[in-house]
């Protein structure tokens, strides 16, 4: 699949990938910062942002999606950087052709398999008639009924847009999401250990990557380091920028 992207900045590629309900423009201002050492392309997963959508909804075509972006700018090999669900497409391209990585880092989430922890939000959102709401404040209203996390309707407004008639839509596919949702909490499956420098972060007031995690991810990973910032939840980048900044910038550097 043919993934929408923008591209920053020269040097060499670091490829951004968001998470679940997430897109590209999560990640401009970070896009930014590290295009001023990095060529950064900031990238849509399909089903999300301006990427195509398909019922094809797993770890495994996102992989090759990543493959094909690479193979599109003719780029030898890249560093890949993924937050959340995006950290386990880096997870999966790293198992499956880590021939054309060349370091990764993997933003709060382990390659195991997660509860479902998301239903309920999915479930709002199918839940609603969006054609039916006139602003943003009437959605966001509607939302709050089900998901008391400000931050994460901000997030989920951030994907709705209007069409030319004026109505709502879900900018991703959440039919699609919706229907593959066990595909986005299953573990990814490594046939052999990764060789590549990574570099795992996890936030401090986040239980995503557990002590018993990082035990898992030495065993998988033989380059492998751990940093925690310690002020900051599972939306790391967002809560703690300029030290989520520094922290990936020293571990490019330096791999």
């Amino acid at each position: 699949m043919k993934l929408n992207y923008i591209t920053f900045g020269d040097g060499q590629p670091l490829i951004v990938l968001h998470g679940l309900f997430g897109s590209l423009d999560n990640w401009y201002s970070l896009s930014k910062a590290f295009a001023k050492t990095f060529k950064v392309v900031a990238v849509d997963l399909r089903n999300h942002g301006k990427s195509p959508h398909s019922i094809i909804f797993n770890y495994q075509v996102m992989a090759e999606d990543v493959l094909e972006l690479l193979d599109e700018l003719k780029l030898t090999e890249a560093s890949l950087l993924g937050h959340s669900m995006g950290g386990k497409v880096a997870m999966q391209f790293a198992s499956a052709y880590s021939s054309r990585m060349h370091s990764l880092v993997v933003v709060d989430i382990a390659p195991r398999r997660y509860e479902a922890s998301h239903s309920e939000i999915i479930h709002a959102m199918l839940s609603l008639d969006l054609s039916s709401y006139r602003t943003r404040k009437e959605v966001d209203a509607a939302l709050a009924k089900s998901i008391k996390d400000q931050s994460v309707r901000q997030l989920l407004l951030k994907n709705v847009g209007r069409d030319n008639s004026g109505i709502f839509f879900w900018k991703f596919g959440l039919e699609e999401i919706a229907k593959n949702y066990d595909e986005v909490n299953r573990e990814i499956t490594f046939l052999s250990k990764v060789e590549k420098p990574t570099l795992f972060i996890r936030g401090g007031k986040s239980n995503y990557i557990t002590d018993d995690d990082i035990s898992e991810i030495k065993k998988l990973f033989s380059r492998v380091e751990i940093a925690t910032i310690l002020k900051s939840g599972h939306w790391v980048h967002a809560d703690a920028p300029d030290e989520f900044s520094s922290v990936v910038l020293d571990f490019l550097r330096r791999n």
